[in-house]
């Protein structure tokens, strides 16, 4: 076998992967993880059963797929905006803004993480996958807030871990979203910024 065909087939290998857990991702969206069923996700990609087998062996091995996709996708957005020589109130803002993205244009994301993360108190096989994705999360906000605190855009008496889970609970609650009670994304992400910044009168704009 050439190297030409070896490439090939290798990114073939990966295009169904990323089909599979496209697939897998829609399902969970309409029917949640109770619906994740691999012949569902085999007729959606046009493929039989015993080839998606081929590619995720396990119910353990398509839930971290569904992962892998998940943190790619976050990656990707925060890719987007350069947080580079940024101060941290700076990149606290830059994460609100990435947030705010996923909740206007991106709602199947949070939903599949949601789920996920759901599924993941009671199922130890998904919390060992889904546990460190979201810790990455909550770390990244513990670096922000500790930064802030050096380089004096936050509070010098602020715990950033603390600082960190009041943030992402805030966060996740806004978007599961699973009662009627609400409030406006910008009156939530305002009122966070105000409860850590040094001055809040002037740490707007």
């Amino acid at each position: 076998m050439s190297v030409e065909q070896i490439s090939a087939r290798r990114e073939s290998g990966g295009d169904r992967r990323l089909a599979i857990a496209a697939a897998a991702r829609a399902i969970i969206v309409e029917k949640g993880l109770e619906g994740l069923r691999t012949r569902d996700i085999a007729a959606r990609v046009g493929i039989n059963v015993a080839t998606l087998h081929y590619h995720v062996p396990s119910k353990e091995a398509l839930i971290a797929l569904v992962a892998e996709t998940l943190r790619d996708d976050f990656k990707a957005q925060a890719l987007r905006q350069n947080r580079q020589g940024k101060t941290a109130l700076q990149v606290l803002r830059l994460e609100f803004d990435d947030f705010r993205e996923i909740v206007n244009d991106m709602p199947d994301l949070s939903i599949v993480l949601t789920e996920m993360v759901e599924r993941a108190r009671r199922d130890p096989v998904i919390a060992e996958i889904i546990t460190p994705l979201y810790d990455f999360w909550r770390l990244q906000f513990v670096e922000i807030f500790r930064r802030g605190v050096e380089d004096g855009s936050f509070r010098n008496d602020i715990d950033p871990a603390a600082a960190a889970l009041i943030t992402t609970g805030a966060l996740s609650d806004y978007w599961r979203q699973w009662t009627s009670f609400r409030a406006s994304l910008d009156q939530v992400l305002g009122e966070l910024e105000r409860a850590f910044v040094l001055n809040p009168v002037s740490s707007q704009g």
